[in-house]
């Protein structure tokens, strides 16, 4: 199986290569910084390969599909994790909108970018998985919830609004891939112990490996597996 996943040179990312190298997959590490992707892939063995991708750049993912292409033929997996938080903490009121649009930029048309472009290459798989690495603070329920914790999260304009888009983007890809053997889902790998937050000062005891089973079980899915779903370790996050 050939596996893409992106932002993969640190955290969730580089544990859900890790793991599916493990598996005996072979496991494109790509982000934009290609000498440490290279660093990453060298650590994590023989069935891993670095691979230069900026989500941002749509010349970088085309270049990568043409390179995946006349390499490998086909790919069987990908897995949309490159992201980024924006400024944290910054009520919508104070928000600038060029910093909402950076995060957007990333997590959500980059997403669309690299889907995109790797497309024809999945149709040419036999059980092509796509996963969009998300999170429950997406959930609309949950954050409305106020019975539930992400209910008293501080209100945001970026990081929780690009995820909820994620979410409805999981959900049209998926419609749009009914009929054909490629399966579309959004994991949530939790709070965990990484680079990402790090930052906002919490101890968590979660980590990034526990964070990325998720989305490798959901990469590794069987043919009448689920799709269009938003799924965590304790099962589907209600949207």
């Amino acid at each position: 199986m050939i596996a893409l996943v992106t932002g993969a040179n640190r955290g969730i990312g580089r544990a859900i290569a890790e793991q599916l190298a493990a598996s005996g997959n072979t496991v494109l590490v790509s982000g934009r910084d290609l000498a440490r992707c290279a660093e990453v892939a060298a650590e994590i063995g023989p069935r891993a390969h670095p691979l230069a991708l900026d989500v941002t750049d749509q010349s970088t993912v085309d270049a990568a599909a043409d390179l995946i292409g006349q390499r490998f033929g086909h790919l069987d997996v990908l897995v949309n994790n490159a992201g980024i938080s924006g400024q944290l903490g910054v009520l919508p009121s104070g928000a600038g909108l060029a910093d909402v649009a950076a995060v957007f930029d990333t997590n959500v048309f980059g997403v669309i970018r690299v889907t995109n472009a790797m497309l024809p290459l999945l149709l040419r798989s036999s059980a092509g998985r796509i996963v969009n690495v998300s999170s429950s603070v997406g959930s609309l329920t949950r954050m409305s919830d106020q019975a539930h914790y992400l209910a008293g999260m501080p209100a945001m304009a970026s990081y929780p609004a690009a995820k909820s888009a994620l979410n409805s983007l999981t959900i049209q890809y998926a419609k749009e891939l009914r009929g054909t053997p490629i399966l579309v889902n959004a994991a949530d790998p939790g709070l965990c112990d990484t680079d990402f937050t790090r930052p906002l000062g919490l101890t968590v005891d979660r980590t990034a490996a526990q964070g990325a089973a998720i989305a490798v079980h959901l990469a590794t899915l069987p043919a009448d597996g689920p799709t269009g779903t938003l799924s965590g370790d304790d099962g589907p996050v209600p949207w």
